[in-house]
């Protein structure tokens, strides 16, 4: 090898080692602006980092405690639940009314006109979700220490946590395919159309009829929701309250797959409908 292969060599490892960190640094600022963006927007941040304590506190903890008459289950059952609806927001939202508001103000066009990575759009906005849905974990967290008083362990919090985290990324797919079919006026109605109900049959909150139980099976909520359960050591609302419900069928295994299709394929239809109509 000549003394100029080597220099060339040299020179080309430096250009490729270089390239890697200005693409490196584009998702990292991509996703670090949109997260203080969406921090710094307060009709979507406080909503969504509020709602899940409060409600927790208030239901979860003195309501459902009050009505537990010492059934162990009933704490780490309203924990779970409150963290699975806390998880559900801000991928259905960011992503639902975000993407629908800036594809109407050309944000999207100008974005491809940029020297940027094509994927750093949507990653930007997955990383932001995460974010918030690791914030709204450690604030139901102190709350469940301090407040719940619930027999869940270090390590249980921090499986939970990481469940729900990366749980959070099917509602984001569903967030995208809405956003990337609807208009900015329209997209939160049809969020709230998407979010109402999949959070009402995943039967967090409430035992559902038997007659609609099987319903519980078509919400990405409800498999999130056991996957937590199975770790926490509680027991699904239908459980609790009738003695029965489906939770018995739908396995980790089941769950987990269950979840992760959901998010490639609504994730896929997004995309490919963002390709072709921007």
């Amino acid at each position: 090898m000549t003394a100029a292969t080597v220099v060339f060599d040299n020179e080309l490892s430096g250009e490729v080692a270089s390239s890697s960190r200005q693409i490196w640094r584009a998702y990292w600022t991509e996703a670090k602006y949109e997260t203080v963006r969406a921090w710094r927007a307060p009709a979507f941040a406080i909503p969504f980092l509020s709602m899940p304590i409060v409600f927790y506190v208030l239901v979860g903890v003195f309501l459902a405690g009050s009505m537990s008459h010492g059934d162990p289950r009933i704490v780490p059952t309203m924990f779970v639940s409150w963290a699975t609806f806390g998880v559900m927001g801000p991928g259905m939202f960011g992503f639902g009314m975000f993407v629908a508001a800036e594809r109407e103000q050309g944000l999207l066009r100008l974005k491809r006109a940029l020297p940027m990575p094509t994927a750093s759009y949507v990653l930007a906005k997955m990383a932001m979700t995460m974010i918030f849905a690791f914030f709204i974990m450690i604030t139901l967290i102190v709350a469940a220490v301090l407040i719940g008083h619930a027999r869940i362990t270090a390590g249980e919090y921090v499986l939970i946590t990481g469940i729900n985290v990366l749980g959070s990324l099917v509602f984001c797919s569903l967030g995208l395919l809405v956003g990337t079919r609807s208009s900015a006026k329209s997209a939160p109605a049809f969020v709230n159309l998407a979010y109402i109900p999949m959070m009402h049959l995943a039967g967090l909150f409430y035992p559902l009829p038997k007659s609609i139980q099987p319903l519980e099976f078509i919400s990405p909520a409800f498999y999130l929701n056991q996957l937590s359960l199975r770790v926490a050591g509680g027991q699904s609302i239908d459980t609790l309250a009738l003695g029965n419900g489906p939770s018995s069928h739908a396995t980790p295994l089941l769950s987990v797959a269950v979840l992760v299709i959901l998010t490639l394929s609504l994730g896929m239809l997004a995309i490919r409908r963002l390709r072709r109509v921007g």
